[in-house]
């Protein structure tokens, strides 16, 4: 309501680094954060659960999945103009439906005992036959085109990029008047045995892992365990944990020769000294930030057309 999401950027009270724009590779772990971020709900304040707009084949399924785990109050639900309309999510039809990572319930055996009981229905002991309340609000729109997709992906990546953007706004300084480039701001130094890598999206050989980190961007979280380092090399995980993260940062640089990674963050030094986890997923510098660096002579840094495809 306040407009486009890069314009009014709030820090989280809770937040998860997915590292990708769709879940459809991994539902089970959109499912594992989801109920790790919904956990520090103390249901002190209204929530509005923002769901995707993917409801169709395992999106619908998915989508199921959400509602009988975090068993909302209301379901508002929108139709979508001149297409074959999905079922109402009721509560009955959520109770039923099967899910794609959660099992329905089915219809309970239940006998008819005589009229003059108080009870004229009995179900079989041990049966769950609880259905979850909630308020379906159906809203059909009745202007053309109403949800079609086709231009929402498109949409969807400027919008990202320019949260990123946003994001990365924070990191000028407002005193100067002029937006300074990138490798014009001081990064921080970061050992590599202070903190441990992933890679979310994707395996990547640990021989290869400083070219997949290097000029990305990374998700800077907190894991519970202590990261130890055995060798003078980076800490690899080798599961993706689902972890906090408290902001979000750039890797400029990578020192092999004093074992440092560099990197640009707005996180404040107080919130950086609880990261020890860099998480880097599928989303990528916008390419305005490395073609459009200013003062450069010669060849833009991480810009190239000639680079090797075996890495």
């Amino acid at each position: 309501l306040p407009g486009p999401p890069f314009t009014h950027q709030q820090t989280p009270h809770k937040m998860v680094y997915y590292g990708q724009t769709s879940c459809e590779q991994d539902t089970e772990r959109y499912l594992d954060v989801m109920k790790y971020v919904f956990s520090c709900y103390k249901k002190e304040v209204p929530l509005i659960i923002n769901t995707m707009g993917w409801v169709k084949g395992d999106g619908l399924l998915l989508l199921i999945d959400i509602i009988r785990l975090l068993s909302p109050s209301h379901v508002v639900q929108m139709d979508v103009c001149d297409w074959k309309a999905m079922a109402p999510l009721t509560p009955e039809h959520i109770h039923l439906r099967a899910g794609l990572h959660t099992k329905g319930k089915q219809q309970p055996k239940c006998k008819q005992l005589d009229v003059d009981t108080a009870e004229s229905w009995k179900c079989s002991e041990g049966e769950d036959v609880s259905v979850l309340q909630y308020k379906l609000l159906y809203v059909h729109p009745e202007f053309p085109r109403a949800g079609v997709a086709g231009e929402a992906r498109v949409h969807s990546g400027i919008l990202r990029d320019m949260s990123i953007l946003g994001y990365l706004g924070h990191l000028q300084y407002p005193d100067i008047g002029a937006v300074l480039p990138l490798h014009s701001l001081v990064p921080y130094q970061v050992p590599f045995s202070a903190v441990a890598l992933r890679v979310i999206h994707t395996d990547v050989a640990p021989t290869n892992i400083m070219y997949a980190v290097n000029a990305s961007w990374v998700g800077l979280c907190c894991i519970p365990d202590e990261v130890r380092c055995q060798t003078d090399g980076p800490v690899l995980l080798t599961q993706t944990p689902v972890c906090d993260c408290l902001g979000f940062g750039i890797v400029r640089g990578v020192d092999m020769e004093k074992k440092l990674y560099h990197i640009l963050t707005p996180v404040p030094p107080e919130n950086l000294r609880l990261v020890n986890c860099l998480l880097l997923g599928n989303i990528a510098i916008p390419n305005c930030v490395l073609v459009g660096q200013q003062g450069i002579e010669g060849e833009i840094p991480y810009v190239t057309s000639d680079y090797n495809y075996s890495i």
